[in-house]
């Protein structure tokens, strides 16, 4: 499959790192492509590279200038998400072209997990970009887990289609856009979005997935630099594990991170939406999330100004801190930020959910900046719902623990007419949207109308990564309930790392994840009854203690029974699982 029409290569560049080979061409018509090969096989195909402007076309035309290169070696730190310690090593290049006046860079890093580029664009002005060329051109029999974009709200709220190139859909696509193309996995995303930029998508035309803008144009300063066009390849492991998205992010904007806090959140909204308009409705939520050991307490649409710092104070005194609701409208200018974030903090507010964000354009990512920016200053955590994905977000705004860009459990609250997920819809997010970033799905919602066993959605709190987790259900859910109840009591938000132990995105997933000495196994299924076999060659030599929470046998969709068992280093764990069935094993030495 191409896209491309045929033209004589002038000159070509091979740029290698580990088994990276990618392939950057010079047509006789000035145009650029680049193609992509790990250990000789082929990944993507020769696909068009280029950037349109109002001040010249770029994306043909071109005249090599010259290439440089460069070893980085990156080491930083994130508060949450799959690891906090991470090792960037890769080898960059800029490739400089000309035509006539004009200039474009192109910047391109290969890592042990994939490939990416962007595009510098030097002007004597602003630069405005009308379109950009940038494509991926992958084989037709490749499969490919899509997430689609059309539906009018930019809020990443579906299901992903599970599909092939040849058979997928003409329409537009959201990031991240899965593949497996021959024996390797490919996620296409993009990472480092701010104002000066905005966020695209895919837009498959049946030959190839072409990066669209929602703007008709965007503007910087000079040089306008695009945010990295990402591709993450290799083993499916490698996808999961990944952390390419913050290591092409800026880093962090705040030094001082003390006061940033992971954790899980009780929230009433979702099973009892009157009781946020309820002060003592809320002060039994605050007394539920004390008792369980979590630190937040979620006020949704319908809190009261006049009994908010109440409640703030009540939960204080319980070392529970509160996150204050509010739509992006209602902050959507420095007055606001310094009338009302600075009166909740004030109050003594831990942090905020802005909701209805609902937008990829540039205009939206300036407030982005703007609103992160103000809780970085005001020390107050912020998680945003209704809208965009992050790109790397977390490592450049510490502050930022979460984002919901994800068709979670607002949508299969308990009410006439709502339709459970399938299975394979929860599966596919740990490869997809979390590979991402931070995911606020608000799992664990045993009254939910869903398709999956009690087993896997316990096992939900462990798969789906968030900094914060905000566990959605009743808490007389969670009382009925004592094993998942304990288990929720002692699951972390934030780990040291992650692995995948074995998985498909349309057919299971097995995840660890370490904090401390403990680790934590994840395993939901999609499909029939079976028995899961957990490899636990990843643990370091010894005796362990298992414990394990899975579905009951006598009522698997509703019910949750836990036991414990004596393992050892490189054991293999059999577990029997219901019809999309699932379970969570704690290990502990």
């Amino acid at each position: 499959m191409t896209s491309i029409p045929e033209g004589q290569i002038v000159t070509h560049w091979d740029l290698t790192y580990a088994n990276f080979t990618t392939t950057i061409t010079l047509d006789s018509r000035g145009r650029l492509t680049f193609a992509v090969e790990l250990a000789g096989r082929a990944v993507i195909a020769p696909s068009r590279l280029g950037i349109q402007t109002a001040h010249a076309d770029l994306s043909e035309g071109l005249s090599f200038d010259r290439i440089t290169s460069e070893e980085i070696h990156d080491s930083y730190v994130t508060l949450i998400g799959k690891r906090h310690d991470h090792d960037y090593v890769a080898t960059g290049w800029k490739l400089f072209f000309t035509k006539g006046a004009d200039r474009l860079e192109l910047e391109v890093q290969i890592s042990a997990q994939g490939v990416a580029y962007r595009y510098h664009v030097p002007w004597t002005g602003p630069v405005t970009v009308t379109a950009e060329t940038s494509e991926y051109v992958l084989a037709g029999d490749s499969r490919a887990v899509l997430l689609p974009y059309d539906n009018g709200r930019s809020d990443y709220e579906e299901v992903h289609v599970h599909t092939t190139v040849d058979a997928a859909e003409k329409m537009r696509y959201g990031y991240p856009a899965l593949f497996k193309t021959g024996e390797n996995w490919l996620l296409i995303t993009e990472s480092n979005l701010d104002a000066t930029y905005a966020g695209a998508r895919l837009d498959f035309d049946g030959a190839s997935f072409q990066v669209d803008l929602p703007d008709p144009y965007v503007t910087s300063a000079s040089p306008l630099v695009t945010p990295w066009r990402t591709a993450i390849i290799g083993e499916l492991a490698t996808i999961v594990e990944s952390d390419l998205i913050t290591s092409l992010a800026a880093p962090s904007k705040v030094d001082d991170t003390a006061w940033i806090k992971p954790g899980a959140a009780a929230w009433s909204w979702w099973s009892d939406g009157p009781s946020t308009r309820d002060l003592e409705a809320q002060q039994k939520w605050v007394d539920y999330a004390a008792s369980q050991g979590w630190p937040y307490l979620l006020a949704d649409a319908g809190w009261n100004k006049e009994w908010m710092p109440d409640l703030i104070k009540y939960a204080a005194d319980r070392n529970v801190g509160i996150f204050l609701w509010s739509h992006w409208q209602h902050l959507d200018s420095e007055i606001e930020h310094r009338e009302k974030l600075a009166l909740w903090k004030e109050w003594g507010a831990a942090g905020v959910k802005i909701d209805f964000t609902e937008s990829d354009g540039q205009d939206r990512m300036r407030w982005f900046d703007a609103i992160l920016a103000a809780t970085a200053r005001l020390q107050l955590m912020v998680v945003f719902h209704g809208g965009t994905i992050p790109r790397g977000t977390e490592r450049t705004w510490p502050q930022f623990l979460s984002a919901e860009a994800v068709k979670g459990a607002e949508w299969i609250k308990p009410k006439p007419g709502k339709q459970p997920f399938p299975a394979e819809h929860y599966v596919a997010l740990t490869f997809t949207r979390n590979v991402q970033g931070p995911m606020d799905f608000t799992p664990v919602t045993f009254s939910s109308v869903r398709s999956i066993s009690a087993g896997h959605e316990l096992a939900l709190a462990v798969l789906f990564d968030s900094g914060i987790q905000h566990f959605a259900d009743d808490y007389a859910a969670y009382q009925q309930r004592p094993a998942a109840q304990r288990l929720l009591s002692i699951v972390p938000t934030a780990w040291d790392e992650t692995r995948l132990l074995s998985g498909d995105p349309s057919d299971h997933v097995i995840l660890a994840r370490r904090s401390g000495d403990q680790w934590f196994i994840g395993a939901g299924v999609a499909g029939t009854a079976r028995e899961v076999s957990v490899p636990l060659d990843f643990l370091p030599g010894g005796s362990w203690q298992a414990e394990l929470f899975t579905e009951s046998p006598d009522d698997p969709h509703e019910h949750v029974v836990s036991s414990t068992y004596a393992v050892e280093a490189g054991d293999n764990l059999t577990v029997e699982v219901a019809d999309n069935g699932g379970f969570v094993v704690v290990l502990t030495r």
